[in-house]
């Protein structure tokens, strides 16, 4: 870890030299702290009304009915989502799945993959951008929040268990990436929800605030939270919110999983133009709430109902799961893929363990 005295001042550091600062990485790499920043064309980003074209990063299932949907969560935002339901079923209403992630992606893109593949093998699912991203309404735009985000959960639970085809008693949860740790917050306090599983699973208050691989020092923290107040006070007098550079722009020397996550958000793999991580980018301020309000304090008391982590051997972010993990009671799984990298969890279907994502949900809610 670099010693604190080489900090360099927080307006002058660049992602480059952050990787240098903190060895792996930091929480300002996930966050926008401490990088050089502009705001980034004032991102004149507004919520446009949803499409009905078939807009998605995957081809569309001849097995599944697919209807674009729309919801409030308890603070009244509307949040927007695609709803798959199985072509083949009958007037039994369906076990159902809540589905989404990852951080700044949106339903178009890997939760709308692992939702219409969980229709094919007859769930209802759900796949939603949550509040201030995507389709789904908030202003201003991009921007995130460990308790909203968590809400926007809860307010799909909400809108499947007021779904004729649907029974709910037998509503389960997927979240993806950041969102991994939003559904598991989620899950540990609405008992409504009978089994969730989390992929590729980030924890973004710990990343935010101790950096990966909790490498950032607590001057690097006191820096972070010292800008980010200095930065309340210009968007206070410029009346809205600056943005951070634009995600996923490749400059040269980015450590491998930074290049991974522009192969995916960046290529035709994965770009979708509404993703934050698709060359847009999130608030600069968007770290604060973040900073000092651990997601998984309660991660407990999701048992007895059944936790499902997967993540992949070679992710950089594998140590998030394995603590969750650790932290978790029993009934708990902890499924380690051979050779899989983070973003191989996004979107492919040959890695992906869909076969046991539905024996799990299939037996939690048998039991």
């Amino acid at each position: 870890m670099t010693p604190s005295d080489t900090i360099l001042p927080a307006r002058r550091v660049g992602r480059r030299d952050l990787m240098k600062l903190t060895g792996v990485g930091a929480a300002a790499l996930a966050a926008g702290s401490f990088l050089n920043i502009s705001n980034a064309k004032a991102q004149t980003m507004e919520t446009k009304p949803m499409t009905n074209d078939w807009d998605k990063t995957f081809p569309r299932s001849r097995n599944v009915d697919h209807h674009k949907v729309t919801f409030r969560n308890r603070y009244g935002l509307i949040l927007a989502g695609d709803l798959y339901l199985p072509k083949t079923r009958t007037d039994l209403p369906l076990a159902a799945l809540v589905v989404s992630g990852p951080f700044g992606a949106v339903k178009e893109q890997a939760s709308g993959l692992y939702a219409q593949t969980m229709a094919e093998r007859g769930f209802a699912t759900l796949a939603f951008d949550p509040s201030f991203t995507g389709e789904s309404s908030g202003e201003p735009r991009n921007v995130a929040s460990p308790d909203i985000n968590t809400e926007d959960f809860s307010a799909a639970v909400d809108f499947l268990g007021l779904h004729p085809s649907v029974d709910r008693e037998r509503i389960g949860v997927i979240g993806i990436c950041g969102w991994g740790g939003m559904a598991l917050n989620a899950v540990a306090v609405d008992k409504r929800v009978k089994a969730v599983v989390a992929s590729t699973m980030y924890d973004m208050t710990r990343v935010m605030s101790r950096g990966y691989n909790d490498s950032v020092t607590p001057e690097q923290r006191t820096q972070t939270l010292e800008q980010l107040g200095r930065q309340r006070w210009d968007d206070a007098a410029a009346g809205t919110p600056a943005y951070q550079a634009p995600y996923n722009v490749l400059r040269g020397d980015e450590p491998q999983f930074m290049a991974d996550y522009a192969d995916y958000y960046m290529t035709p793999r994965g770009y979708h133009p509404r993703a934050v991580n698709s060359g847009n980018a999130w608030t600069q301020t968007n770290a604060l709430s973040f900073m000092n309000m651990p997601l998984l304090t309660y991660i407990r008391e999701i048992a007895p109902r059944p936790v499902l982590l997967i993540h992949g051997e070679k992710a950089h972010s594998r140590y998030f799961s394995e603590t969750a993990y650790a932290a978790a009671a029993e009934p708990k799984e902890l499924m380690i893929i051979p050779g899989a990298s983070h973003v191989d969890l996004y979107d492919r279907l040959d890695v992906i363990p869909f076969d046991r994502l539905t024996q799990f949900f299939r037996q939690a809610f048998s039991s």
